[in-house]
């Protein structure tokens, strides 16, 4: 599912083979129109412009974990990306002129890969589970770590930046971000 390309480097562990000390567990799944990588929306900017809905459904031992939840119009959501590889370290983006180091990047390719997204609260049923989304950018059947409210007020950052992004109000290409050491 994912090729190594030119520059990019493994971890001589695959983390999944190493004992877990988290005991993570799914609380339930996503079900989305996506089933291949390829057709898969990248972020959720794209995966909104496909105007594509999902639905999230809560395994019953944490439905009660719902109640209040739909007082959010959005809500964030913490997948576990189970398809992505995770020893790789090092990796090199087709759009990216260099390498970079795997938590510079959004990728799912990562020691452990958890997604976040945020998504629109369309609907919420405690009684069954579900949660139907505006739009996700994950494959269907994307297990799910972990829900949250999103909060404007303290979630968004409107000056956060990316050095070399090009994006409105991000600073210019080659800058180094603050407190970096090589």
């Amino acid at each position: 599912m994912f090729e190594t390309r030119s520059g990019e480097k493994l971890l001589e562990t695959d983390p999944a083979e190493m004992p877990p000390d988290g005991h993570v567990v799914f609380i339930g799944r996503i079900a989305s129109p996506w089933t291949t990588r390829e057709t898969c929306p990248k972020n959720m900017k794209a995966a909104r412009e496909t105007e594509q809905p999902a639905v999230l459904t809560i395994d019953l031992p944490y439905r009660q974990g719902l109640l209040g939840l739909e007082r959010a119009s959005h809500v964030i959501i913490l997948s576990w990306l189970h398809h992505a590889p995770r020893t790789l370290i090092v990796q090199k983006p087709r759009h990216a002129a260099e390498p970079k180091g795997v938590f510079s990047l959004r990728s799912p390719a990562r020691p452990n890969p958890v997604g976040l997204h945020i998504a629109r609260l369309v609907a919420l049923d405690i009684d069954t589970g579900r949660i139907d989304l505006d739009a996700i950018d994950v494959l269907d059947g994307t297990p799910v770590i972990d829900i949250k409210p999103y909060f404007a007020s303290t979630d968004a950052i409107a000056d956060a930046t990316i050095a070399g992004r090009d994006e409105p109000g991000q600073v210019g290409s080659g800058q180094e971000g603050p407190g970096v050491v090589r």
